[in-house]
Parts: C-alpha cells; sequence; structure tokens
C-alpha cells in the first residue's frame, strides 16, 4: 500500500512538472512568433518593399524616432511607407544589419541593428540603432527607436 502512494504521490509532482514545462514552451513559442515578426520586418525594408513593411504596423502606430522628434508620434501606414520612400530617395542602398534580436516577455521584442547607406554626394554612413517593438498578434503596434541624432549644428 505505501509503494502504492508514493508512485501516486510521484506521478501527480511529475504531472505538475510537466504542465509548468509547457506553459513555458508557450511562452517560447510566442517568442518565437514575436522574433519571427521582426525578422520579416527587417527583411521588407532591406528589400526596401515599404509597403509591406507599413502593412507590418495597424493603421496608426505608436512611434519613437528621433527623426521624427523627441516625442512618441501616432504615424499612419501612409506616412510610414512615404517616410521610408523618402529615405530611400537619400539612400538609395539603406540597408539594416540585425546584430541580435532579444524576446522580452509576451509582447516585446529588442532588435540591435547597423543601419548603413551611401548619399549620392558618395558620403557613406554606419549607425547603431537600437527597436523595442510591442507585437500583438502578429502586429508592430509600438516602434520605438533609438539611434545617435545628435548634428554640430544642434550645438
Amino acid at each position: 500500500m505505501r509503494i502504492k502512494i508514493v508512485i501516486l504521490t510521484l506521478l501527480c509532482a511529475c504531472s505538475c512538472s510537466t504542465e509548468k514545462k509547457q506553459k513555458a514552451h508557450t511562452l517560447t513559442d510566442i517568442q518565437e512568433q514575436n522574433v519571427a515578426v521582426a525578422k520579416q520586418l527587417f527583411l521588407h525594408f532591406n528589400n526596401h518593399e515599404w509597403e509591406k513593411m507599413a502593412g507590418m504596423y495597424p493603421e496608426n502606430a505608436e512611434i519613437l524616432d528621433p527623426s521624427l522628434g523627441l516625442e512618441v508620434v501616432n504615424q499612419t501606414r501612409t506616412e510610414t511607407i512615404a517616410k521610408y520612400k523618402a529615405l530611400n530617395e537619400v539612400f538609395s542602398n539603406i540597408h539594416d544589419q540585425v546584430v541580435n534580436i532579444y524576446p522580452s516577455g509576451e509582447k516585446h521584442v529588442i532588435v540591435e541593428f547597423i543601419s548603413t547607406g551611401t548619399a549620392p554626394d558618395g558620403t557613406s554612413f554606419r549607425l547603431p540603432i537600437c527597436t523595442i517593438m510591442t507585437i500583438e498578434n502578429g502586429i508592430i503596434t509600438k516602434d520605438y527607436t533609438y539611434y545617435d541624432n545628435f548634428d554640430e549644428t544642434n550645438i
């Protein structure tokens, strides 16, 4: 009888442990989906597919980008397309090389990357950037981008 109780106790403990592992696995699946969304965004960016890229955001996304000022703005898909088309006109070979992607919880992904390009006058740039994305149901609802936007004219 004691052996049966010990076996039942062990089975219960194992089933609880398995349940916790399944919950952790679900979180990992969500994180993997979010990483895939971030990778897809950068693929569209590097292919200069601005409409497809903008389609990864809702109609009004919360954007923080030094090129838009110091405050968070709501940006429409149309504004996103226009912004990147204009950037592409200045830097026709603009490209982002992802250094690393860090999933954080169920909704956030941090992407570290290097942006490069060449201006029409032949000058080139190499700019380290970090973006924190909030991804909900496969859509990037918030995109907070940080980079050094310091210009000598701002002194």
